[in-house]
């Protein structure tokens, strides 16, 4: 009897140890899972965050509200841990999952990380990026559609300057496009005492086509590289690319030769446009729209004063101004030739007939132009006074002195020394440079390509930013002309 229930015993405890029929082990039931090829099914994979290095059966599990099974994840060497999130990473590119695009879109933990940022701390100021973006997406689309570029580059606008068209960077760029005064000049763009066409939104938006278009023949059509080479600069990316033996943008972002402000570029880029471009999907169902600027436009053949153009028009001063945002002063620049100006919408008849009967002389006024002086330790009020032609006590009023106060280390206001003949500006400056590249051959040097295209080798290193004796890899475009040719309208 003793044996028979021993025997019961191990029986019923068998039973509880060994899995019923039909019922699978965790483990194994994991092994299985992780054997069979991922599926997304009906489920959204793109909400779990793409940091965790879980399998893709848990993922699928995570998103349908399910724990893992035995609360295991997949198992992995610390070796394999960076594959597997870069495995995961290209599971959670879900072309479906994106928003349609011509501009090539990726869905990855550098882009998340943005989008992210986008719906928390930096809501506020996004949501003023799209508010003022409804003005000047149209025009925009419409100018890069002409030159055959991907409309969602105006997302680049976005990122650089949030449609701010009077946006100024530390580095100097200014305009919703952020040019560097170099390379607006050398997109046409006029920049000057009188005149800073990066404020332009059509100009700076015409001279940003032209630069990206070459951006992307630089690259051979990599928009990824051509964006990044934007923003740093195309020979900074050329020499990633040497530097890594790749020209895959997300490999040259694990090296530490880029800055973290251009390897954050593209999926910043990225970012912006998957949210922009279905706002109300990341948390953004209340933008409010700014129209956009209805207005007239007039040819003026010589300077002009905006309060004149004003009261022609019926209004005010700064309404003018703000019509025309490149304008840094009083009036139209001077030796433009044909500047057009923008005037309130259904005032041009009346304006040009007014205008017609006002004599030349008549149309603009000389104004003293001024600037800022910071005064150096051995500087005191007359000294300030003599070397910009106005007498101390001119100087002292003008900036609320006394006329024995120190000046030394002060910021003063002074007069603009006429030394700079402000009425010739902008004559010299007629002229546009074109641009000449070459992609680089086997066997090509600095000096043979110097005297193929008779160019001395320090202006072509110059150029193209090259120092030392550095080796010329094969497809690696150079600047090798800068040819500067007549503009009969406009620097």
């Amino acid at each position: 009897m003793i044996q028979y229930c021993l025997l019961v015993v191990c029986g019923l405890m068998l039973v509880c140890v060994l899995p019923a029929h039909g019922a699978a082990d965790p483990a194994q039931k994991l092994l299985h899972e992780l054997m069979q090829p991922h599926s997304t099914g009906g489920s959204s994979v793109s909400s779990v965050r793409a940091e965790s290095p879980v399998a893709a059966a848990d993922l699928e599990e995570l998103a349908a509200g399910q724990p893992a099974p035995g609360g295991l994840t997949s198992l992995f060497t610390l070796d394999e841990l960076q594959d597997t999130e870069v495995d995961l990473l290209s599971e959670l590119r879900l072309p479906d999952d994106l928003p349609a695009s011509d501009l090539p879109l990726t869905l990855n933990s550098q882009v998340e990380y943005f989008i992210k940022q986008f719906q928390g701390r930096s809501k506020a100021s996004f949501a003023r990026w799209l508010s003022r973006s409804t003005r000047y997406l149209p025009m925009m689309k419409e100018v890069l559609r002409k030159e055959g570029l991907p409309e969602d580059l105006v997302y680049v606008a976005m990122i650089e300057s949030g449609f701010v068209l009077h946006a100024r960077s530390v580095a100097s760029a200014v305009g919703p496009w952020q040019f560097m005064p170099a390379t607006g000049r050398r997109y046409s763009l006029r920049i000057d005492q009188w005149i800073d066409e990066r404020r332009d939104p059509v100009k700076a938006t015409m001279a940003a086509a032209m630069y990206l278009k070459d951006l992307s023949a630089m690259f051979n059509g990599d928009w990824y590289l051509a964006t990044a080479g934007y923003n740093a600069g195309e020979n900074k990316i050329f020499r990633a690319i040497d530097k890594y033996n790749t020209s895959d943008f997300w490999e040259l972002t694990k090296g530490s030769y880029l800055k973290r402000e251009t390897k954050d570029y593209v999926p910043k880029l990225l970012a912006a446009a998957i949210v922009a471009k279905d706002p109300a999907r990341y948390g953004f169902e209340d933008v409010v729209s700014i129209p956009q600027i209805e207005h007239d436009t007039v040819t003026l053949p010589g300077r002009t004063d905006l309060e004149l153009v004003a009261r022609l028009t019926g209004t005010t001063y700064q309404s003018i101004r703000q019509l025309n945002p490149a304008l840094r002063h009083w009036t139209t620049p001077p030796n433009y030739p044909n500047f057009e100006l923008r005037i309130p919408k259904g005032t041009k008849a009346r304006f040009e007939v007014a205008y017609a009967e006002i004599p030349e002389q008549e149309r603009y006024s000389e104004k003293n132009l001024y600037t800022r002086y910071t005064a150096s330790r051995k500087d005191n009020l007359r000294s300030v006074a003599r070397r910009f032609n106005i007498s101390t006590g001119e100087l002292s009023e003008l900036n609320g002195l006394g006329r024995r106060e120190r000046v030394a280390g002060k910021t003063l206001i002074v007069p603009v020394r006429q030394s700079v003949d402000f009425a010739s500006e902008g004559k010299q400056a007629q002229k546009r440079a074109e641009i000449r590249y070459y992609t680089v051959r086997k066997g090509d040097t600095l000096t043979t390509l110097a005297r193929r295209f008779k160019v001395s080798t320090k202006l072509l290193a110059s150029w193209n930013n090259l120092k030392g004796k550095m080796v010329l890899a094969p497809g690696k475009k150079l600047i090798v002309a800068r040819a500067k040719t007549e503009s009969s309208t406009r620097a």
